[in-house]
């Protein structure tokens, strides 16, 4: 059996990291850097959720893909290389179509790696990072990241109770049925602002927040947190040069435009990939020493 390593890194190398794949992949519109981001996105999610990661992808960002990819020369006519016109006599062009399909692939990009977000950074460890800084925000942060999960098992709790006294939202006529509906929504509704207010009391009540306050952590800088940590910044120093520098440059409108791609180029594409690719590397390293291990014994 493996481990994902880099699940059980130092929190604060995994918000480095989450923090500069989300901020690289809403900055960076060139199509060799969206395509690197998204299929390393893709990869980490697989690994991570498996087969729900697949049915994810295929079930959701797929079709987000697809639709945000067409509404965009629908609705955005400019560019010069014209590729057809509308029945309404708008002109579809070459430049709305791949910004369309960039602005669509960043959305989907974005989407996957909160998904991968939300998976290792656990409330936990925003709390380590954020409870003595700013101990508001990461309550705040915590109880909303439990909020959800929390509240489809109690919806589904409420729901059961209510469908053993016949007023489920799949019992009786269509207007019984809405009035169900609005009575499940009150009851959840009200449990979710009493555990809202119970949380914080019970926070309080231990001293949350107060100067001088210690705290159990189970959190502890490795040597290997440590190498981690300097080849993130490497390669994160290499991929800012290369922005700074303009090798993620491309222009969509009124014509594409874009810088030609020279040995510099690739050792940005390179150093970017290695960012993206980092926790799946991370995890094939773990997977062949194990198979090693299991092999030689």
């Amino acid at each position: 059996m493996t481990r994902d390593a880099f699940g059980e890194a130092h929190p604060l190398v995994q918000a480095i990291y989450f923090g500069a794949v989300l901020l690289f992949g809403m900055m960076f519109m060139h199509p060799v850097f969206q395509a690197i981001a998204l299929l390393a996105a893709i990869a980490y999610v697989v690994l991570l959720k498996g087969r729900r990661a697949v049915r994810f992808l295929l079930l959701g960002m797929l079709p987000l893909l697809l639709v945000a990819a067409v509404l965009n020369p629908a609705f955005n006519h400019a560019g010069v290389t014209i590729l057809f016109y509308l029945k309404s006599g708008n002109p579809v062009t070459l430049e709305s179509l791949l910004y369309g399909a960039a602005a669509a692939c960043m959305l989907v990009t974005v989407v996957i790696w909160f998904s991968c977000l939300h998976v290792i950074m656990t409330a936990d460890r925003w709390v380590y990072l954020l409870g003595r800084i700013l101990p508001a925000l990461s309550l705040l942060l915590t109880m909303a990241l439990r909020f959800v999960p929390r509240y489809i098992e109690q919806a589904k709790r409420i729901s059961a109770a209510q469908r053993c006294i016949g007023r489920d939202v799949t019992q009786g006529s269509w207007l019984a049925r809405a009035r169900h509906g609005m009575t499940i929504v009150s009851i959840l509704t009200t449990w979710a602002l009493e555990n809202a207010i119970e949380t914080a009391d019970s926070m309080k009540a231990r001293g949350y927040g107060l100067p001088g306050r210690t705290s159990f952590s189970l959190y502890r800088w490795h040597r290997r947190d440590k190498r981690l940590l300097a080849i993130l910044l490497a390669l994160l120093a290499v991929v800012g040069i290369g922005a700074a520098l303009g090798e993620n440059t491309i222009r969509y409108f009124p014509s594409i435009a874009y810088v030609d791609m020279t040995w510099r180029s690739w050792m940005i594409y390179v150093a970017y990939g290695g960012l993206c690719l980092l926790p799946v590397i991370l995890r094939g390293m773990e997977e062949w020493r194990w198979r090693s291990t299991v092999s030689g014994s």
